[in-house]
């Protein structure tokens, strides 16, 4: 069927759907919620998902939807043009007939190429195999088969591996670790290995995975370690493909309060066949060393250093003739540090100057310091805003290009802008000055990025830009929605309203169902993830695939059509805000944002009465499973009913990573305040908890003990696991249960039978 003939089926149906409404009850709407997915996938057209420079050339190619199907494009800057990168007839004529596969040119069966042989041949993978295109002749050739991946785990760590040796720079030695002891040989001449520690051991031994030699192959950097005991968490697996019983798993799994290996820098001297201790500083309640790093005149290296309980972290200097540390940079906070996604540090000509991010003037931003002294020199950014991510630094014009929001006043504080600044903190430039989210994707010298800019409520435009003042040199797409608005669906709205403290704006969004009734009364709905790690609600119209964003929202859609209001929100305890907007989850992860969250739907039912308060529903998964049941532990005067997937219930029993950041070290009263099987005995109205058996993210027994807890509080609530799902929403079925749960529950109708459904 082609594109333009299945479009015209949808809307038909969509069309007869809204017709007969009250004839098909909510059977309709659970068809039209299942049919939102694939409209709103198809039918945005004009709208590229993400640009590919193409080597080092002024060129990129990028895929767009059109209502004739993909078409790959290219750009040349140089010429400020774009055209299709190929013919997709005439390449679908070949490809069928090399392939003996028939292959219809709008829907090409691959979405990803690359250029070779100067650009005259385009490569990709169709049908298990690898194909080359000659642009000159219109000839497909096949190349071999196309790689599926290896199976196992790739995060082996290389002490395990006996005798794996690390040669160095000048290739004339090699350094290996043999019995936990380190060994240097020469790779010509006399290669007796020549043994230059004797005190390690299987519980205390030196490691090759952080070994590091000196750019002059004269000394060698590496930790010695004392390994912690493993902590073993176990899954069985109840219905595997391959046997009829059932299989028992079992993994190393850290949580807080556990045990970790202890790192210890050693220096050796290799010409000299000497080890030079290490001394001046302690580094006492490790959670983690990071790679030695050595300057390039091979006189110190540099390390960071993460306490544990996240409140200190240091970039430590060790001078390589005496083995003295001294820290250069010292982060420290009496709440938590964001190391995970605010840490950046960047070392400018060889680090004599350093740049890096910083919260301690209680926003994100980046500093300069004297790389030796470790004195700041200035700060680089300042401001109530923060500072996002750093795209590329510019050592000779001393120049950083970054990501920031919150700068201007008036607009949604998560837009993503792109600036330009100098060093010293001068020459402030706003490169992308629309009132929108900016997705950028940059030349290899950084000279030009294509910006795809939208708002949650605004279809993408995208731009060809210049990276030293943002202006744009060529359109190149506007997005054509009108396809996807004939099936009824609804933008969803942002809105923000006045949070706890009466001044700070917290910021969500609206999504209503395409046949919405303002005269009429909808239940809320809340998906809801409290972080804290990032914000959630999404800001781009069409996000790109890996940001999550789209799933998010078109979720979202599809749960209102059966009848719902449906919100999301960033209250107080997430990211990217300040810092004391962030403080509130310290140690406090049950608050999840709920004074906030509460206050910002009582303030939309004030603006849209159509939205009832009465009847608020909740969803959540992982640590906004946690949230979902915390809604109904604590604010039960609020919110009724709840769906929790994946959750981890107790931070005790979750990964100790995650939550030490914000639970903080040791673990004390707080984690059991925060605890929903700690106050399972508060819950009230209706739960629905979802779990997947093979869950290696939180592991299954935080849900398992919840519901102990319930069952030994006399609470009632519903229970799905799904065999085999991994940490996951619950799938395609939980999805339809969780549906199902939310219509029974806060709509007061008996769901659909699900058979014949898909018909």
């Amino acid at each position: 069927m082609s594109v333009k003939v299945y479009t015209n089926v949808v809307i038909a149906i969509l069309f007869f759907m809204r017709l007969s409404l009250h004839a098909q009850g909510r059977r309709a709407d659970y068809l039209r919620a299942d049919l939102i997915r694939g409209a709103m996938n198809s039918r945005i057209y004009y709208s590229p998902e993400s640009f590919h420079w193409i080597g080092n050339e002024n060129k990129c190619w990028y895929l767009q939807n059109t209502p004739g199907g993909k078409i790959f494009m290219v750009v040349n800057v140089d010429s400020l043009s774009q055209h299709p990168a190929f013919d997709r007839s005439l390449l679908a004529e070949s490809l069928s007939s090399r392939s003996g596969r028939k292959t219809d040119a709008d829907k090409l069966p691959f979405d990803d190429i690359s250029f070779t042989n100067n650009d005259r041949v385009i490569e990709f993978e169709a049908y298990g195999e690898k194909w080359q295109y000659d642009l000159a002749n219109q000839q497909c050739t096949k190349q071999g088969h196309a790689e599926t991946g290896l199976p196992g785990n790739p995060r082996i760590q290389r002490e395990e591996i006996p005798d794996k040796i690390i040669i160095s720079p000048d290739r004339l030695k090699k350094a290996f670790i043999r019995y936990g002891n380190l060994f240097v040989q020469q790779v010509k001449g006399d290669t007796t290995p020549v043994q230059l520690s004797y005190d390690g051991s299987p519980g205390e031994y030196y490691s090759e995975l952080y070994m590091q030699w000196s750019p002059d192959s004269r000394k060698l950097a590496t930790y010695k370690i004392v390994p912690a005991e493993a902590h073993l968490v176990y899954l069985i697996e109840s219905s595997p493909a391959d046997q009829l019983q059932p299989k028992l798993h079992t993994r190393n799994y850290l949580k807080p309060g556990d045990r970790l290996p202890r790192f210890t820098p050693e220096l050796f001297d290799i010409t000299d066949k000497k080890q030079i201790p290490v001394s001046g500083l302690t580094l006492d309640q490790q959670y983690n060393l990071s790679l030695p790093v050595w300057r390039s005149n091979s006189q110190n290296f540099t390390f960071e250093y993460n306490r544990r309980g996240c409140q200190l972290y240091q970039v430590i200097s060790v001078d390589a003739q005496s083995g003295i540390m001294k820290a250069v940079i010292t982060e420290s906070s009496n709440t938590f540090i964001n190391y995970n996604n605010k840490r950046y540090r960047y070392d400018v000509s060889d680090g004599r100057e350093i740049i890096w991010a910083s919260e301690r003037d209680g926003w994100n931003h980046l500093y300069l310091y004297d790389g030796i002294t470790g004195k700041i020199l200035n700060q680089i950014t300042k401001g109530k805003w923060v500072v996002r991510n750093v795209i590329h630094v510019d050592e000779k014009k001393r120049t950083v290009l970054f990501t920031g929001s919150g700068m201007k006043e008036g607009e949604d504080p998560y837009l993503l802008h792109y600036y330009r600044i100098n060093f010293d903190g001068s020459d402030l430039r706003d490169l992308t000055p629309e009132n929108a989210n900016h997705v950028g994707f940059f030349s290899s010298d950084f000279s030009f990025f294509a910006d795809i800019y939208s708002r949650i409520d605004s279809p993408p435009t995208t731009v060809m830009r210049k990276s030293g003042d943002g202006k744009i040199i060529m359109n190149l797409q506007k997005a054509d929605i009108t396809s996807l608005q004939k099936t009824g669906w609804k933008i969803p709205e942002p809105f923000h309203a006045k949070g706890r403290d009466d001044s700070t704006d917290i910021w969500g969004i609206i999504v209503r169902p395409g046949n919405f009734d303002p005269k009429k009364k909808y239940p809320v709905i809340e998906y809801i993830y409290g972080g804290p790690h990032n914000s959630f609600v999404p800001k781009s119209f069409i996000s790109p695939p890996a940001s999550g964003d789209y799933r998010t929202w078109t979720a979202l859609s599809e749960l209102a059509e059966l009848g719902f209001i449906v919100v999301q929100i960033d209250g107080m305890g997430t990211s990217n805000r300040s810092k004391a907007f962030h403080d509130v989850a310290w140690q406090n992860l049950k608050d999840g944002g709920f004074p906030d969250r509460i206050r910002w739907i009582k303030a939309a039912a004030k603006q849209y009465p159509c939205m009832d308060t009465s009847r608020v529903g909740i969803y959540g998964n992982s640590a906004g499973g946690q949230n979902a049941v915390a809604a109904l532990l604590f604010h039960p005067e609020f919110y009724k009913v709840a769906v929790s997937s994946s959750g981890c219930h107790d931070n005790r029993m979750d990964k100790l990573s995650w939550n030490e950041q914000w639970m903080g070290y040791p673990v004390g009263p707080q984690y059991a305040a925060s605890s929903n099987v700690t106050n399972a005995y508060r819950l009230k109205g209706k739960l629905l908890l979802i779990l997947g058996e093979m869950d290696t993210n939180v592991p299954p027994e935080s849900t398992l003990q919840l519901m102990n807890a319930l069952i030994r509080a006399n609470k009632t609530f519903d229970f799905l696991e799904v065999p085999g799902m991994d940490h996951s929403l619950g799938g395609d079925y939980g999805e339809h249960k969780r549906r199902d749960f939310f219509v029974t529950h806060l709509l007061g109708l008996k769901p659909p039978a699900w058979e014949g459904m898909a018909d």
